[in-house]
């Protein structure tokens, strides 16, 4: 990256498919944006639900599931990384010392955390765990640059994450929901709008 760039951290930032990126995972994706240093980005893709539930996710770790609020949730396809390896999103839960109660969690500014060890579905098993969750099989990430790069050339648009868009908007509308977060409308974007 050239010298004349001031380096951009899109952590705790949703990440908005261009209309036109037409890729068949990030097509019309939102992603929020996990982590994003120099060193690379990971995110979760929010509106590209799986046709898993999150019982049978439960079912296959050898869980019950204690949650009925959750009975009904699909388990989400985050991105092309690791699609066998489950992540939960969901509100900041400290123990002692500003702590994460669970094992491996990444801390997101914003009120966020992303887990991955099983302790966070164990106590969600038990009727416990974070009120508000959202799960993924996968990752999407980014190496040195590349994200940078991906925006430069128009491919996603950038804004300040919405927790409420990941966790209570519908499935079919986050798309359009991040985008007003912009104050836009897909079709404005559309590579096959008319020119004046």
């Amino acid at each position: 990256m050239s010298a004349d760039f001031a380096p951009i951290n899109l952590t705790n930032h949703f990440l908005i498919a261009m209309p036109g990126l037409s890729d068949e995972l990030f097509g019309r994706s939102v992603v929020f944006m996990c982590e994003h240093s120099e060193r690379g980005a990971l995110g979760l893709v929010i509106n590209k639900p799986s046709d898993i539930l999150l019982p049978r996710l439960f079912e296959k770790v050898d869980l019950p599931m204690g949650r009925l609020d959750l009975s009904l949730m699909p388990v989400f396809q985050g991105g092309p990384v690791q699609t066998e390896r489950g992540f939960v999103l969901h509100e900041a839960i400290e123990g002692g010392e500003g702590e994460s109660v669970y094992a491996s969690t990444l801390s997101i500014p914003g009120g966020l955390e992303m887990t991955t060890s099983k302790d966070v579905l164990e106590a969600m098993s038990s009727g416990a765990g974070p009120r508000k969750v959202f799960v993924t099989l996968g990752y999407a990430s980014w190496g040195q640059g590349q994200l940078e790069s991906e925006i430069t050339e128009n491919s996603w648009l950038t804004v300040e994450a919405d927790p409420s868009l990941i966790f209570d908007a519908p499935v079919a509308e986050r798309y359009e929901r991040a985008m007003a977060l912009l104050g836009l409308q897909p079709w404005m974007l559309s590579p096959d709008a008319g020119h004046a």
